[in-house]
């Protein structure tokens, strides 16, 4: 399957990223552990249909794009995303995100909501919810223990990498129930994450934007970390997410939160990574969802 390849660059980052087609632009942000070939396909679906598709590698998951002062959040993210958009001639995308792309998107849709069509989420809803209501679902506070163990500097980079990153393949495994993932996908994740400094940065964005310290304990920063998003946006969450599990996820999406509208999908016989498991319905619903919010300016 061949790409075009981007390079795009903000102050002193550098990202690449693939592409496919031409038309209106459909942004595509990956997650964890993930990189830029986690929509591979959709770039050619999107194209097909007509539009520009375009999928970026995060900052910090490649070498050039790994910030000196160790800033992986939100608003950094915003302002590479903004600086792509730039770059790409666009004043106006679609987005769409999955896991940490998805983090990233709602507070990338809800800081510069002119700049985007429609909102695209997969598998991870409103962050101001989910960390606000944790308490709330014990399930799946058991089901997030690795985001509280990448919070051990040092200890949890050696325990990812170690033999050749198990504990990758382990986190695919669990979160992905009855799915065997391609073996040359794992290995470019895995090629992702050992290029010198990536697997720190990568375990960088848990320590900035979910961290100890981000989850709000006064009612005034409860109130601010219900956060609205002004953009027209689609959740799709996987029946057998074993990350996120759907119903918690589907129960934290609020549509007081979503001013421009809400639509939840969800994807049956899919776990945590839905559009390369399920890519035939998560495309369907992907390119009508597009379709409706093709005309807004």
């Amino acid at each position: 399957m061949s790409f075009e390849q981007l390079e795009f660059q903000h102050g002193a980052l550098r990202f690449t990223g693939l592409a496919q087609g031409s038309g209106p632009v459909a942004l595509c942000l990956h997650g964890f552990p993930d990189c830029a070939r986690s929509y591979r396909l959709q770039l050619p679906a999107l194209a097909k249909a007509g539009y520009r598709a375009v999928s970026v590698h995060l900052r910090g998951y490649e070498p050039g794009s790994i910030p000196a002062d160790g800033d992986y959040s939100s608003q950094a993210i915003t302002e590479d995303v903004l600086a792509i958009l730039d770059q790409l001639g666009e004043e106006s995308v679609h987005l769409v995100g999955h896991d940490w792309g998805a983090i990233h998107g709602y507070r990338i849709a809800a800081l510069a909501p002119e700049r985007f069509k429609s909102l695209t989420t997969l598998t991870i809803p409103h962050m101001g919810r989910f960390v606000t209501e944790a308490g709330k679902h014990p399930k799946q506070l058991a089901l997030s223990w690795y985001v509280f163990f990448f919070q051990l500097r040092g200890i949890s980079e050696y325990a990812v990498a170690r033999k050749h990153y198990r504990f990758i393949r382990m986190l695919w495994r669990r979160w992905c129930p009855d799915w065997e993932p391609p073996e040359d996908e794992l290995l470019a994740v895995i090629n992702t994450l050992s290029k010198p400094g990536v697997t720190r940065a990568a375990l960088g964005h848990y320590r900035e934007v979910l961290g100890p310290h981000a989850f709000p304990l006064t009612a005034a920063a409860k109130k601010k970390a219900m956060y609205q998003v002004p953009v027209p946006t689609l959740l799709m969450t996987g029946e057998r997410d074993g990350c996120v599990n759907s119903a918690v996820c589907q129960s934290l999406m609020h549509e007081e939160d979503f001013p421009r509208g809400l639509t939840v999908r969800e994807i049956a016989k899919a776990g945590h990574f839905p559009h390369q498991q399920q890519p035939e319905a998560v495309n369907a619903i992907l390119l009508e969802w597009l379709a409706q919010n093709d005309n807004r300016a």
